[in-house]
């Protein structure tokens, strides 16, 4: 529809030192109606399908809390915000040198500067998989990482494998290009190992990677050696780039132990996604880092274009790199000795209190910083119902499992001081209790019907002596609301 031409304002303009300054006289018969008069602008595609699915998850926990209970948020990601986990000292200062050298004030390489990227070589690099700083690639945390992995490896009408229950980012990364996120299992019956068979099932012509997350979020499983090799074999047999997803390394307890899958055969190329967000406790200072395994010169290409589109950000903070040195050299093992332990303690707080609990499943974690909870609906209606519930009479917070893709769960995290994870295990336990109704818990079966779904028995993950994690084998068979911002499902 034409709109009312309206006349361009008339003005003049000067000369001030190194500016022009134009000051805008407008005509005298311009009336108001006729300068506002004007079509709003539409979103483009792009942004329009950027859709984080964790939105939707915000609006069903928008309800009041307890008011006569103090919050507890089981549902953050974020590990700073507990207290009981601050970051190092020897971090805190390497930040605090880099700012005061004033070497770091200026822009730098896209891809990072040198000696910061030196450092990943020097405490990543091994014998099984050895890389150069021409292979490191620095960027805004280990989520624009992954960023630039997927758009580097496919493009509109390519699909990507990524794991169900998984961390939703990986869609939200995939969708806006027309890339699509194909979800293979994870078994929660099994410590959510990945169900090969399913895996290798969403694989066609068009299949351009496989994104791994080990040690996992949201369920917190840490892949055997042999768990690890399997999936190698069903990316060597098609030829396919595996993208890890490391964020949470050597984040590991109970026994478990984090080997990274570039370092196993059979050698294929991977893209190795991580930083220093989750382990070094500092994720708001947002640096990460691609790793390019490039088997067979095959990735050559691609990094050449992770390269490019480094350039759109001129690489991640200066300042943070400039510390990176420091902080990968120089951070000692009792730091993470600590965090190890904090994780654990809390892990075995909630297992033990909430598999005594009817309708309640917990799966035991071995890595990263959460647990996921199995829920019988029958007992207590779907997880959206639950968690609310939560909050309106207990004022704790966890977030459900349909943000990864895992209807009838819900995730919480394992930061907290212990006595506050204890108080909020027994609220959930009250919570469960009067709400327990008589209606039969849900047999095996009917459970296992769902997508992803919870067990009865609290078989859970493995326990650490019941698992050779050199082998992979087992013993066993096969404030008032919350802000968008404060519910991330990092």
């Amino acid at each position: 529809m034409p709109r009312k031409h309206v006349q361009t304002p008339a003005f003049k303009s000067e000369v001030r030192q190194d500016q022009i300054v134009c000051h805008l006289k407008p005509e005298a018969h311009t009336s108001a109606e006729e300068i506002i008069d004007w079509d709003p602008l539409p979103v483009s595609a792009h942004a329009k399908n950027t859709v984080n699915p964790i939105r939707k998850i915000v609006d069903a926990l928008s309800v009041p809390p307890n008011p006569e209970k103090s919050l507890i948020k089981l549902h953050l990601g974020d590990p700073t915000l507990t207290g009981k986990l601050p970051p190092c000292d020897v971090v805190t200062k390497a930040l605090i040198d880099a700012v005061s050298s004033h070497k770091y004030d200026g822009y730098g390489p896209s891809v990072g500067v040198l000696e910061a990227r030196q450092a990943v070589v020097e405490r990543y690099s091994t014998k099984a998989a050895p890389f150069t700083a021409d292979d490191v690639i620095l960027a805004s945390g280990a989520s624009h990482a992954l960023q630039l992995a997927i758009e580097a490896v496919a493009d509109p009408g390519d699909n990507i494998l990524i794991p169900a229950p998984g961390f939703p980012l990986y869609m939200t990364l995939c969708r806006p290009h027309g890339i699509e996120d194909r979800a293979y299992r994870l078994d929660m019956k099994r410590g959510a190992m990945v169900d090969l068979k399913h895996m290798e099932s969403l694989i066609d012509e068009r299949t351009k990677a496989i994104i791994v997350n080990n040690p996992g979020n949201p369920t917190g499983a840490v892949f055997p050696k042999e768990h690890l090799e399997e999936i190698l074999k069903i990316a060597n047999r098609h030829h396919l780039t595996i993208i890890a997803d490391e964020i949470y390394g050597d984040l590991t307890y109970d026994g478990a132990e984090f080997i990274p899958i570039a370092e196993l055969s059979p050698k294929v190329p991977v893209i190795t996604c991580d930083g220093i967000a989750k382990r070094w406790l500092v994720p708001g200072w947002r640096l990460g880092w691609v790793i390019v395994h490039d088997r067979f010169n095959v990735l050559g290409d691609v990094k050449n274009g992770m390269i490019a589109l480094s350039q759109k950000i001129v690489g991640p903070c200066a300042l943070v790199q400039g510390a990176l040195p420091a902080i990968l050299r120089e951070t000692p093992d009792s730091f993470f000795d600590n965090v190890k332990s904090v994780l654990s303690a809390n892990a075995s707080v909630v297992y033990n209190s909430l598999r005594m609990v009817p309708g309640l499943h917990p799966v035991r974690p071995h890595g990263a910083m959460y647990m996921m909870v199995g829920i019988d609906r029958a007992v207590y209606g779907d997880e959206t119902t639950f968690v609310q519930g939560l909050i309106k009479e207990q004022s704790v917070f966890c977030l459900p499992g349909s943000a990864f893709s895992a209807p009838n769960w819900f995730r919480v995290v394992l930061t907290y001081p212990e006595e506050v994870t204890l108080e909020a295990c027994h609220r959930i336990t009250e919570y469960c209790g009067d709400h327990l109704n008589a209606a039969p818990l849900m047999s095996e079966l009917e459970i296992l019907n769902g997508d992803v779904s919870p067990v009865l028995e609290d078989e859970g993950c493995p326990a650490a002596d019941e698992i050779d994690f050199d082998s992979g084998s087992s013993t066993e068979s096969g404030e008032s609301s919350v802000e968008s911002r404060a519910i991330s499902p990092v």
